[in-house]
C-alpha cells in the first residue's frame, strides 16, 4: 500500500494542503512548529481513529472552523487498485466519512482502510508512559489487524461505563438489580479483547526482539545486552509470557478467569463505586534483558525498545494484509550513527516511508523532498539543495 495523494482541508494548522506522493521514501523538511507532523498526525488519524497527540478531536479543527476534512488516495492490491477515503472531523458533533466517494454508515467502516505503523517522540511513554499507553498501543494495532476488534472495544467500553455507573448507584445506597447482568456482559466482552490482546502480544515478540537487537548491535561499540521480553499482564494477577508461535487463546478459560476476577473484588467494587478487574486495567510489561524497561532503560535502550515495538507492529500487519505506510515523524535526528544507519537501511524495505525533518542532513535516505513552512506544503518536490540553501519557496495559502 502507498499514498499517492494527501488533501487537507481546515486541519491543524493547515486552511488548505495538497501533496502528491509515491512509493518510496518521502521528506517532510522544516523548521519547528510549521506543521510538519500534523500531516502525519492526519494519516495515522485515518488508520486508527484518533490522533496520537490529543484526546479529543476538537483540536484537529483549525481555530474558527466547524470540520476539518482529511482526503487521501492510495493504491492497493500490489498497484492493481485505487482506494479513497475521506473523514470530516467535527469540532462538535458526529464525524462523517466516504470510501471511494460513498458515504459510510458508520466513520469505523472507514478506519483502517489506510494502513500506517507511526513513530514519534511521544513514543517514549511505550516504555517509560503508564499502562494505559501501552493498552492503547495494543489497540490501535489490532484495530487495524483485525477491524471487527474495533467493534469490540466499543461494545466493552459501553459496556464498563453502564457497570460504573450501576456501581456507583449501588455505592449511594440504591438498588443495583442489573449488575449480574452487566457482569456477565463485561466478563464476555472482556475475555474476546484479552484474546485477542494476549495473541498479538505473541505476535509481536519475535519480531520486537529481533529488531531490538539489530538496533542496539548497530550502535557505535554498542551489544545487544540481552533481549526484548513482553509479558501480558492481567488485572487478575496472571502474567502471560509473549512467545512466537503462539496462537489465540482459550476465550473460554479467560472467560472464567476474569469471573473469579471480579468475584473475589466484588465488595471493594461496591465500595468504590469502580470495576477493579478487567482489560481497561491490564499491562504489557517490558524486558530488556533481566530487567523491566521501564525505571531501569536508558535513554538509548528506551529509544531503541520504542522502535522496536513499531518495526514490529509493521511485520504483524504484513502478515494479514497490505505493506503499511511507515511515518517517522523526526526520528533521525534523535539515534545515533548506528542506529541511525540501521533504521536507514530497514527503510529499504519498506513500500512507503514519509519522514519529517528539520534538517534535511540528518535524514541518511534517498528520495524527494517537500518543503513545509508556515502551515503550508510544497505540493511538489523540491531539490535538495534549496533546502540546504534555505531558500523561501513558494507556498499555496
Amino acid at each position: 500500500m502507498h499514498l499517492d495523494r494527501l488533501e487537507l482541508v481546515d486541519f491543524r494548522s493547515y486552511a488548505r494542503a495538497e501533496l502528491a506522493l509515491g512509493p518510496g521514501v518521502r521528506v517532510l523538511v522544516g523548521a519547528n512548529a510549521q506543521g510538519k507532523t500534523n500531516l502525519l498526525e492526519a494519516i495515522h488519524y485515518l488508520s486508527v481513529g484518533a490522533s496520537h497527540r490529543v484526546a479529543l478531536d476538537a483540536p484537529l479543527v483549525r481555530a474558527g472552523r466547524e470540520a476539518a476534512v482529511i482526503r487521501a488516495g492510495a493504491r492497493v492490491d500490489a498497484g492493481t487498485r485505487a482506494l479513497s477515503v475521506e473523514l470530516e472531523l467535527r469540532a462538535s458533533g458526529r464525524n462523517r466519512a466516504r470510501v471511494n466517494g460513498q458515504p459510510q454508515p458508520r466513520v469505523g467502516d472507514a478506519i483502517g482502510r489506510i494502513r500506517s505503523v507511526l513513530f514519534a517522540p511521544e513514543d517514549l511513554t511505550l516504555v517509560r508512559g503508564d499502562p494505559s499507553d501501552r493498552r492503547r498501543f495494543l489497540d490501535d494495532l489490532l484495530g487495524q489487524r483485525r477491524p471487527a476488534y474495533l467493534v469490540a472495544r466499543q461494545e466493552y467500553e459501553r459496556v464498563l461505563r453502564q457497570r460504573n455507573a450501576l456501581l456507583r448507584q449501588v455505592r449511594a445506597g440504591q438498588r443495583g438489580d442489573t449488575l449480574d447482568e452487566w457482569t456477565a456482559a463485561l466478563v464476555r466482552s472482556g475475555a474476546a479483547l484479552l484474546a485477542a490482546r494476549i495473541a498479538v502480544a505473541h505476535a509481536l515478540s519475535g519480531p520486537a526482539d529481533a529488531a531490538y537487537r539489530e538496533l542496539v548491535a548497530s550502535a557505535p561499540g554498542g551489544k545487544a545486552s540481552g533481549g526484548v521480553r513482553l509479558t501480558y499482564e492481567l488485572s487478575t494477577g496472571r502474567g502471560v509470557t509473549a512467545e512466537p508461535g503462539f496462537g489465540v487463546p482459550d476465550v473460554g478459560g479467560l472467560a472464567a478467569e476474569l469471573q473469579a476476577g471480579v468475584a473475589a473484588v466484588a465488595p471493594a467494587e461496591r465500595e468504590r463505586g469502580l470495576t477493579l478487574v478487567g482489560p481497561h486495567r491490564d499491562d504489557l510489561i517490558l524486558h530488556v534483558g533481566e530487567l523491566p524497561a521501564k525505571g531501569f532503560a536508558s535513554q538509548g535502550e528506551s529509544w531503541s525498545l520504542a522502535l522496536a515495538l513499531r518495526l514490529a507492529s509493521r511485520e504483524v500487519l504484513r502478515e494479514v494484509g497490505e505493506d503499511p505506510i511507515v511515518l517517522l515523524d523526526d526520528v533521525f535526528a534523535e539515534l545515533d550513527d548506528g542506529r541511525r544507519a540501521r533504521l536507514a537501511d530497514r527503510c529499504e524495505e519498506f513500500e512507503q516511508v514519509l519522514v519529517t525533518a528539520a534538517v534535511d542532513a540528518d535524514v541518511p535516505l534517498e528520495g524527494p523532498r517537500h518543503a513545509v513552512l508556515g502551515g503550508a506544503v510544497t505540493s511538489e518536490p523540491v531539490a535538495r539543495e534549496s533546502l540546504s540553501r534555505g531558500d523561501d519557496h513558494t507556498m499555496p495559502t
